[in-house]
């Protein structure tokens, strides 16, 4: 019944922009029709560009997330094990956090240029807070027991990161991945709008440019799509690391 649900209200919604469309009711030369954005789809498609270009951003999006993510985890347990560093990096994270990374990027690409460091680094870090906040608290809301316990038997520092913080802190986490990569979606069109050749986002500016509102939607289609798989790819990581949780 859900699966069938999930399928029916994407295709009533363009079935009616569709109707929408033919009866006059929508502007076709700013929204488009359906049947429109597949005839200019299926070209870009066959003829290699959009793959490539989803490749290059695809490549982009995962490691911008990579760079992000691994630090936001170990900083974020490294937050919540020690009362210390939760002090000194926390008033920043709390004060840094707020800024809007696209307002950043004139000083991102003043320090990195105009390559692929600056797209990835622009990635990272609006990924990067998103999981160093739900690791610490992840870590921060394991029962206190199991840290006694773990401290009791002489557990060391990498025991403390590796048999209780993770293993307690993964759900908060897998919360924070599923968010950084909604984020990572975000940022990497923006990234992409400013000095990139190739790339979903470069492809949407590029539309927009020439007024090809089919190619623009075709390109945002893609980026819906991908958002799809990686957090299907992240449901399926989460309930191989978390088989105990049951995601419905």
């Amino acid at each position: 019944m859900k699966t069938a649900i999930s399928i029916l209200s994407p295709l009533t919604l363009l079935l009616l922009w569709e109707l929408a469309a033919r009866l006059g009711f929508v502007d076709t030369r700013l929204l488009s029709s359906p049947t429109l954005i597949l005839q200019a789809f299926f070209p870009l498609l066959f003829s290699g560009e959009l793959i490539y270009n989803t490749w290059v951003s695809v490549l982009r999006v995962i490691l911008g997330f990579l760079a992000g993510a691994i630090p936001g985890i170990l900083l974020g347990m490294s937050m919540g094990l020690s009362p210390f560093v939760r002090s000194a990096l926390e008033p920043m994270i709390a004060a840094t956090y707020p800024i809007p990374k696209l307002a950043i990027m004139p000083l991102i690409l003043l320090i990195f240029g105009l390559g692929e460091t600056s797209k990835i680094f622009t990635i990272a870090i609006g990924v990067f807070y998103l999981v160093v906040i739900n690791t610490m608290a992840g870590v921060l809301n394991i029962d206190k027991i199991y840290l006694e316990v773990a401290k009791n038997f002489g557990a060391g520092r990498r025991d403390f990161y590796l048999t209780v913080a993770l293993p307690g802190a993964l759900p908060m986490i897998f919360a924070g991945l599923k968010l950084g990569m909604g984020m990572a979606l975000i940022l990497i069109v923006a990234a992409e709008m400013s000095a990139a050749k190739a790339g979903v986002g470069w492809m949407i500016w590029r539309a927009y440019d020439m007024f090809a509102i089919e190619q623009m939607f075709a390109a945002l289609i893609t980026l819906s799509i991908l958002g799809y798989i990686f957090s299907l790819l992240l449901d399926w990581l989460e309930h191989l690391v978390l088989p105990w949780k049951q995601v419905n």
